[in-house]
């Protein structure tokens, strides 16, 4: 083999851990969502202690909590994006983009438990509102919320990844079940995006208890209004939660496309078992698998990494072949 055929077959196994390309337009969109919930949050507070107006300014530092999660966000992106090519992460950086987003699951959800402590307390010491300078600034607030909805609305909140999962050469197909609704996720851009979706249901759900309040006398709707959306933004905190932290513990995720490359293997090589195999999400849109086969007549490890292409969208794959000894063979043969 010469020189130059070498250095390129070198080149084709060396692995790539740069999850930088699947997430550069999150990033993207991230800091421009950053930027405009910082503006409504120093406007709301400017308003609020110009006009003395306790709803404005309490909004205000409201604001202030989804500005910092969502500059994690934007700091995640940034650090995982400069350490790409470390050779201290073992495989790139992409699980810090599924760290950022549990811990601003974490942060949603103590945003929710405060929403309804403070909206018990509002039932037990009715406050005092102020109709007439709340309402357009939460109108103005909800427009704001889904500007930063719109720029952080992907695809991957319908589970438009689970296409890739699909494999149609021997026939089978991947079930449309919830254990491939999340593949590949970036679960720090759904981190950012449930924390502006958020904002959004809080200005609807403050709008129309302005409202009822304003036009009814429905003053009791401010602080139901706060226990429904502490509530409901509870739920998706627990959800990303529970996503985010599949991918940091490497549970498998995915059961059916185990099986198919289990399926696969033993297959397309006549003698081959497959007796270990570890599949993981290693980053957005990145999954890694290691696959440990006994084979009768052992092929070259890259035989069997090409015969699993088709199956999965698989960035890291190490093949490990034992060759079994003539006396086990007739084993697994039967």
């Amino acid at each position: 083999m010469t020189n130059d055929a070498t250095s390129d077959l070198l080149d084709e196994l060396r692995h790539t851990h740069d999850h930088g390309a699947a997430v550069a337009s999150h990033e993207a969109r991230t800091r421009w969502v950053v930027a405009l919930t910082l503006s409504m949050m120093v406007a709301e507070l400017v308003v609020g202690y110009a006009t003395n107006s306790l709803a404005l300014t309490a909004d205000g530092w409201h604001m202030a909590t989804h500005a910092g999660a969502l500059g994690m966000a934007a700091l995640a992106y940034w650090f995982a994006r400069r350490q790409s090519g470390s050779s201290v992460f073992s495989f790139g950086t992409g699980k810090v983009h599924a760290l950022a987003g549990y811990t601003s699951a974490v942060v949603l959800a103590l945003i929710a438990l405060l929403m309804v402590v403070e909206s018990l307390r509002r039932f037990l010491r009715p406050a005092p509102i102020a109709f007439s300078e709340a309402l357009p600034v939460a109108v103005l607030g909800l427009a704001v919320n889904l500007v930063s909805v719109k720029l952080l609305h992907t695809d991957e909140h319908h589970g438009a990844d689970h296409d890739e999962d699909h494999e149609h050469d021997d026939g089978e197909h991947a079930p449309h079940g919830h254990e491939h609704a999340h593949h590949g996720h970036d679960h720090n851009l759904r981190a950012a995006y449930f924390h502006v979706l958020a904002d959004a249901l809080t200005s609807v759900l403050a709008i129309l208890a302005l409202l009822g309040g304003r036009y009814f006398g429905w003053t009791f709707l401010d602080a139901a209004m706060g226990v429904v959306g502490g509530v409901v933004i509870a739920r998706w905190s627990y959800g990303l939660c529970r996503q985010a932290a599949k991918q940091l513990l490497d549970v498998v995720p995915s059961e059916e496309i185990a099986k198919r490359i289990r399926r696969r293997i033993e297959a397309e090589f006549a003698g081959a078992a497959v007796v270990d195999l570890h599949l993981w999400d290693i980053g957005p849109r990145a999954r890694a698998c290691i696959v440990s086969i006994a084979a009768r007549s052992p092929q070259p490890p890259i035989a069997y990494r090409e015969a699993l292409t088709s199956i999965a969208s698989l960035q890291h794959v190490t093949v490990e072949v034992h060759p079994l000894p003539a006396a086990q063979r007739s084993a697994v043969a039967s």
